[in-house]
């Protein structure tokens, strides 16, 4: 497999219908000359306390675009978990990761002032220890698919990364990555059932897999049989204004020229942009209502990455019967779980042409999301 991520990660069929991701049919293994590459922000905690959701949220994506664009828009699994993202790359697709996610670790450090630790664990290592990582394609939409991960491959390279193996150290000062793409002009969502709900759940140690599964299995199928929840995202696509909230994020995100003359730039783009969209007036190939129809559609609020995640508006009724079946599972010895409750979600885009109906959405609690509910996951653990 040193073709490109392309031979492998494109030839795994897509699969409709998210109950179904506790499938083990649906995943394949990873291949053994393939590396697996996890980031998250350090002290994201002390962060999201100091209200920086936005500058977190930032940096999770800014790994899935650097790598994105380094490989040239070759498709490769990922999945972006708020304040950090895992991945998987190719033997011939190694290098030029590695140089992407040294310099956003660089770009994070200098202009979000936040740091960001970075591994590449070679699979060799993972299956050594034990576990695995398999890969699934889960499509949202007829636009695109999104990973899942199975495994424990992903758990076991964030325990190394976070003890400091397999680490890849920042750029020299002053290198960027091609963050083209990256941006983050939507406002935030304000609840429309009263709960933005972040979830995260995962196995208790020495749990049962088939326990496990009918967990997560359980949790899902009440949540889509349910019309006390749904979808983050409003049907008619985020709020958008002018300046938009995230326009310095977007301008830092930007290569070449002073900070001011970026800020200038994007201030303008953004302007013209918002027209565009605000009057629904079509150029060229580019229909703003299909644009926003996608953008609903490519949302990514669930996923499965050793654990479920979830992004979810819900009634705070529904949000207790989802505490109280967790509580009793993880009485049970099954799962580990940690949720968090805010009132609106936020977006960060990934749109690298909007010509395409490809572009990614990822989506996370406005208040601490994803990285308030991994805080009390560990508290409750400890």
């Amino acid at each position: 497999m040193t073709g490109g991520s392309e031979i492998f990660y494109g030839g795994i069929p897509v699969f409709r219908g998210f109950a179904r991701l506790m499938d083990p049919a649906l995943y394949a293994p990873l291949p053994d000359d393939w590396t697996v590459g996890v980031a998250d922000i350090v002290e994201s905690t002390k962060a999201i306390a100091a209200q920086r959701y936005k500058a977190v949220n930032m940096a999770g994506a800014a790994v899935v675009a650097a790598v994105t664009n380094a490989l040239e828009g070759r498709e490769f699994p990922f999945v972006f978990g708020g304040d950090g993202a895992s991945l998987a790359v190719a033997p011939a697709d190694l290098d030029k990761a590695r140089e992407a996610l040294a310099a956003t670790a660089r770009w994070v450090h200098e202009d979000l002032d936040l740091v960001l630790r970075v591994a590449l664990v070679p699979m060799a290592a993972i299956r050594a220890a034990g576990a695995d990582v398999r890969v699934a394609r889960f499509g949202p939409s007829a636009n695109l698919s999104y990973a899942m991960f199975s495994g424990g491959g992903l758990a076991y390279a964030d325990a190394a990364m976070k003890r400091g193996a397999f680490a890849v150290d920042p750029a020299p000062q002053g290198t960027q990555p091609d963050l083209s793409g990256l941006s983050c002009r939507f406002e935030v969502m304000p609840s429309a059932r009263g709960v933005i709900l972040s979830v995260l759940v995962l196995p208790a140690k020495n749990a049962d897999p088939a326990s496990f599964r009918k967990v997560i299995e359980d949790i899902v199928v009440r949540i889509e049989k349910s019309p006390d929840a749904g979808r983050p995202v409003p049907a008619s696509g985020p709020p958008l204004h002018w300046p938009p909230q995230g326009m310095e994020y977007e301008a830092r995100a930007r290569r070449g020229g002073p900070l001011a003359l970026r800020r200038a730039t994007v201030l303008a783009f953004t302007l013209w942009a918002y027209t565009l969209m605000r009057f629904n007036i079509p150029v060229g190939k580019f229909a703003p209502k299909r644009y926003l129809q996608q953008v609903v559609e490519n949302s990514d609020f669930r996923k499965f990455d050793d654990g479920l995640r979830m992004i979810l508006d819900c009634t705070p009724e529904l949000a207790a019967d989802i505490e109280q079946r967790l509580a009793a599972a993880a009485a049970q010895g099954i799962v580990r779980y940690g949720l968090h409750e805010q009132d609106a979600a936020m977006m960060t885009c990934f749109t690298p042409s909007v010509m395409r109906a490809d572009h990614v959405h990822f989506i996370d609690g406005a208040r601490g999301g994803y990285a308030s509910a991994a805080t009390v996951l560990k508290a409750r653990a400890a």
